[in-house]
């Protein structure tokens, strides 16, 4: 770290190196770590970017005073001065030793028969209260219990593609209207068994976890990444027939004058040879496959989602007709008020994210 006094007002220069940088960009990124140090963080990052305190505190909606005293702390003291200084109290009964081992054992250990600590069982196994290995775990962002899933894909032109796609996210091209296609297959119309109980003061909604299948539908969308709306249809399969029928209805409702861009996945429904045979004697529709395992790209995947959660999962249907009525009233409604989705992540941010994934498995022992 390097610091140069400026002329004038007498305030200090941040200039971090690269490892410093690095370090105080992994505190600000962390969603584990508390607040208030993930935000002392962004402000020494802003402060070595040449703003000002005052255009920091706007951005960060805090005070100047708070921006000019964690500057003066890191400039004093460097990256330990972000953190709270201790308060006075009762000295902490658990050394700083016996901390490490409870969270070296946490990472680097099972328990027998199981496949993770509890408190409970780490508690028994240190002869540590169950209250300070929770305080530990949740100071250190310890989360055992929890799992988080991901794929990796195995696409040889993975790069080329991510490019490819995000590029039209991040620079539209002209004269063309850009679709996201794909589609939610098997939606069920599933009744419950008895009566909803209504949401009320001090209790949610309660449903049966029975119900009766009265059979599903396959529900096609093509969402239009300039301006949020969707085009869909509700099908009884989902086969290269039923897409077929689909991208003719988006010739229909797309004008002659503009060129298409579909971005689908790699589902073999996609890519065959009737699909193949149609997309050849249209050259103004342009298709670009997402990599494997990577549908995350396809921006129509948040869509899915987004109905999934407001109409779906907690609908109660007696049939399949009145499950796409419903789907057809969100779908009226959501394109009333749709936004397009702001889509920030550049292709060299995916790439640095999946290489720290990569980094994080070849470092872990199997």
């Amino acid at each position: 770290m390097e610091v140069r006094m400026a002329m004038g007002r007498p305030r200090a220069t941040l200039v971090l190196d690269s490892e410093l940088r690095e370090q105080l960009e992994s505190l600000a990124n962390s969603h584990s770590l508390p607040a208030g140090l993930v935000r002392r963080s962004k402000i020494i990052l802003l402060s070595a970017s040449g703003k000002t305190n005052r255009e920091i505190a706007r951005q960060l909606e805090t005070s100047k005073v708070t921006v000019g005293l964690w500057r003066r702390r890191f400039l004093a003291q460097g990256v330990s001065g972000l953190y709270e200084e201790l308060r006075p109290g009762r000295p902490r009964p658990i050394s700083d030793e016996r901390v490490a081992q409870l969270i070296r054992k946490t990472l680097k250990s099972k328990p027998k028969g199981a496949t993770h600590w509890s408190i409970r069982q780490l508690a028994d196994e240190t002869g540590v209260s169950k209250s300070t290995v929770h305080r530990i775990w949740q100071a250190f962002g310890l989360q055992p219990h929890r799992q988080k899933h991901f794929k990796l894909s195995n696409d040889p032109f993975f790069v080329e593609k991510v490019r490819d796609i995000v590029g039209l996210y991040l620079n539209p091209p002209e004269n063309a209207v850009v679709l996201c296609v794909d589609e939610k297959s098997g939606i069920q119309a599933l009744e419950r068994t008895q009566p909803m109980l209504p949401l009320g003061l001090g209790y949610v909604e309660g449903v049966t976890h029975d119900y009766r299948r009265h059979g599903t539908t396959t529900l096609f969308a093509a969402l239009d990444t300039a301006n949020g709306k969707v085009l869909t249809k509700c099908r009884p399969r989902h086969r290269h027939q039923e897409y077929l029928s689909f991208l003719r209805e988006i010739e229909k409702n797309v004008p002659k004058n503009l060129e298409v861009h579909i971005i689908v996945d790699n589902y073999a429904t996609h890519k065959h040879l009737r699909v193949r045979r149609w997309f050849a004697t249209r050259p103004r529709f342009h298709v670009h496959f997402t990599p494997t395992y990577a549908s995350w790209l396809n921006q129509v995947e948040i869509w899915f989602n987004r109905i999934t959660q407001q109409a779906l999962r907690r609908g109660t249907f007696s049939s399949v007709k009145e499950l796409v009525t419903k789907i057809d009233h969100y779908v009226k409604n959501s394109n009333r008020q749709a936004q397009p989705f702001v889509w920030t992540a550049t292709a060299d941010s995916i790439f640095a994210k999946v290489e720290r994934l990569c980094e994080r498995i070849y470092g872990t022992a199997h």
